[in-house]
């Protein structure tokens, strides 16, 4: 998925000025994330592309999403993609530092898929370091938004490395922010889970854990990912 764009069914994601592509696990992220029917306001903390806002936007078109970008270059490209969409009503993008945002809003649903490493190895590229490395917005920076603007009923979507929660355990458990479900994701079978979509809200709920395999065998995706992914994969 490294194209300068991703051709969905519904929509078109550019992507060439943007850090961080299209991800598989990204796309899980939006087509699983749950949505009640009753909910009305989203939150897209970087949103790069807006490929999340796009997707959860098809899903519901009662929900209206503020979606927030720290790059510009980013931010106009996910503008753009909004714009050519058929969900152009119901975004709006907003180029800002997440920690800098201010609302008079509860929102139903916030979805991030963060900069998720701590201190390792970064490139040479500026734009991707901030993408993917966390010392821009920390996972306590995170918590700390999600606790201040989330409603009491709604739920925060966020997707993680396995490898980095520990972390964001470490972040979660001083705030006031509960587990509701885990979807753990394995690219295959007999594979380790390699990443986690948490699904987190304000209510004590016993913990739902699910499991997604991605592939059947090389290059044939599993019957559970092909229904998940079919209103957006061209060819599924």
């Amino acid at each position: 998925m490294s194209n300068d764009y991703f051709a969905f069914k519904k929509m078109r994601i550019e992507q060439g000025n943007c850090a961080m592509k299209v991800s598989t696990d990204a796309c899980i992220q939006g087509a699983w994330t749950p949505i009640e029917t009753s909910w009305t306001k989203g939150l897209d903390i970087g949103t790069g592309t807006g490929l999340l806002s796009l997707m959860l936007a098809q899903r519901s078109d009662r929900l209206h999403i503020d979606a927030l970008e720290i790059d510009a270059s980013a931010a106009q490209q996910a503008a753009t993609n909004v714009h050519n969409s058929a969900f152009a009503q119901q975004i709006n993008i907003h180029h800002i530092d997440a920690r800098k945002w201010e609302t008079n809003k509860l929102y139903d649903l916030i979805i991030c898929n963060p900069p998720f490493f701590s201190n390792s190895l970064k490139g040479a590229n500026n734009q991707r370091n901030t993408a993917r490395h966390n010392d821009e917005c920390s996972f306590m920076d995170l918590v700390e938004l999600i606790e201040k603007n989330l409603d009491n009923n709604g739920q925060a979507s966020i997707l993680l490395p396995c490898t980095e929660l520990r972390r964001w355990e470490e972040a979660q458990k001083q705030s006031t922010l509960k587990i509701h479900q885990n979807l753990w994701i394995k690219p295959f079978a007999h594979s380790k889970s390699n990443r986690l979509i948490q699904i987190l809200g304000q209510s004590i709920r016993e913990i739902e854990n699910k499991e997604l395999i991605i592939y059947e065998s090389a290059k044939q995706y599993t019957a559970a990912f092909t229904n998940l992914m079919h209103p957006f994969y061209l060819h599924l």
